[in-house]
């Protein structure tokens, strides 16, 4: 040490450029977690809301699908918004619309408010994508697989840490403290991004794509509104069907004209590649394969132990048995970093689908007791953290920098997909089969190792399309092609 650092003197640029890096990552990867939060914020409200609202339970299930629809529609439409007028701006604008609709929420006792608020909530989800992209532009080459694994990871960190938070402030206080506390977590980001997060230099010309936008917004609420009420509706009901059969058509249209036009939404030429494309499959597949855990264990550990297979556990209990695995992909992703630097991110991806599989293999035979059900959850997390924190890498070594920010977007919206395509197929196969315990129904054990299969069966089709995607040359695009 120099005599003038010993005695405080002034910083050499590299320490203060590797402050200024971490302070970039720990800000964006702190928005991530409290964007992820939104998903499960109200998991512990869902059956007081019919009550708490005053409404009809079909009417008080808009407080969950509208935040799951506003999220599909904003991602790649922020992205190509941070890419063409700079992704800080817009990444403070989300969080912007985070604190807003938590204190609309907060606020409110009816439902269309508090439907509005949730809204606004979704609108932020743009953060993980756009963050990304920031990071890609900002940091050293050397930093920016690490930096992208762990914001990466955010996604499912904030979820299961979020479910026995919310469960904890549900139970013990006020449902509008939920909301209080997500305002505060967001106008901490909103400010640390004012005052830390630099605005990217990497920009693309020409004018938004306003028709494009509301086409792809049409289309993916045609697509995603049946899928998450479909249960409700009627699978062949008219509205259901309607609605499926508008989405072709407008998305049909769109795609036709995107693929008209200079400067579109989304470059569907580059969408189309086969590392861009392969790599969306397959995260379709492994967003379903996520949220399947989400929704299959906490009711298993919840399920009364009468039936003679549940654990009889309370929210609360099941969200903290569920919280290691959140952990866990945050310690994994370094290594899926180290494993992207040493092989590949196509090789990363393949590992993290195979450790899913592995995951619900192992709860087909671990189902009786809480720390098998733990242990499930940890394989399957891992798998998730790992494969999650390669999909960016892959994405960004086929694009150009002036696009990574809709192109991170598109794939985020290919998550939110499976996800959503989980949220329905789930829950049709635990309602497939149940057993009655006093007045109500539960889901069978049948159901619950039916839908271990069915997330197996996805991770295997996610895997085949991993290995269709071509061996990249590298895990991004060079130092010098990002001012491209």
């Amino acid at each position: 040490m120099t005599g003038a650092a010993a005695a405080g003197g002034p910083e050499r640029p590299g320490a203060r450029a590797s402050k200024g890096s971490a302070r970039l990552v720990a800000v964006i990867a702190l928005s991530g977690v409290v964007v992820s939060l939104m998903q499960t914020l109200v998991v512990p409200l869902v059956p007081r809301l019919p009550r708490l609202l005053g409404v009809p339970a079909d009417d008080a299930s808009w407080v969950v699908t509208v935040t799951l629809l506003a999220a599909a529609v904003v991602t790649p439409v922020s992205g190509r918004l941070g890419d063409m007028y700079g992704k800080r701006r817009m990444l403070a604008l989300s969080l912007l619309a985070l604190v807003a609709g938590s204190v609309l929420c907060a606020v409110s006792e009816t439902l269309v408010p508090v439907v509005a608020g949730r809204a606004l909530q979704g609108l932020a989800t743009g953060v993980i994508p756009l963050g990304i992209s920031i990071l890609r532009d900002e940091l050293p080459a050397e930093r920016v697989g690490s930096a992208v694994a762990l914001v990466s990871a955010t996604l499912g960190v904030g979820g299961a840490v979020g479910l026995p938070l919310a469960a904890a402030l549900a139970q013990y206080a006020d449902w509008h403290v939920l909301f209080q506390v997500s305002a505060g977590l967001g106008l901490v980001c909103l400010v640390a991004t004012v005052v830390w997060v630099p605005e990217s230099p990497v920009r693309s010309s020409g004018r938004f794509d306003v028709l494009g936008a509301l086409g792809l917004a049409a289309g993916l609420v045609c697509l995603l509104l049946p899928v998450i009420k479909g249960g409700t509706w009627g699978w062949t009901s008219a509205t259901t069907l309607g609605l499926f059969a508008a989405a072709a058509v407008v998305l049909t249209l769109w795609g036709f004209a995107e693929s008209r036009i200079r400067q579109p939404l989304v470059d569907l030429r580059t969408t189309v590649s086969r590392p861009v494309l392969f790599t969306n499959l397959a995260s379709v597949m492994v967003g379903f394969a996520m949220y399947a855990m989400s929704l299959t264990l906490p009711q298993l550990l919840q399920a009364p132990a009468a039936t003679g297979y549940g654990l009889g556990r309370s929210m609360l209990e099941a969200g903290l048995a569920l919280a290691p695995g959140g952990l866990v992909m945050m310690l994994l992703s370094p290594v899926s970093a180290a494993v992207t630097r040493r092989w590949g991110a196509r090789t990363a991806l393949l590992a993290g689908a195979v450790v899913i599989g592995a995951g619900y293999g192992a709860g087909l035979l671990l189902m009786s007791q809480v720390w098998q059900i733990v242990l499930t959850a940890v394989l399957i997390s891992a798998g998730v953290g790992i494969a999650y924190a390669a999909m960016p890498a892959l994405i960004m070594a086929s694009v150009p920098a002036t696009g990574t920010g809709a192109a991170n977007g598109l794939n985020a919206l290919m998550r939110s997909i499976g996800t959503s395509v989980s949220s329905a197929v789930t829950a049709a196969v635990l309602a497939g089969a149940t057993t009655r315990v006093g007045p109500a129904e539960v889901p069978a054990e049948g159901a619950f190792r039916a839908t271990y299969v069915v997330a197996v069966a996805a991770v295997v089709v996610g895997i085949v399309l991993t290995l269709l995607i071509p061996r990249p040359t590298g895990t991004a695009l060079p130092r010098d092609a990002r001012s491209a």
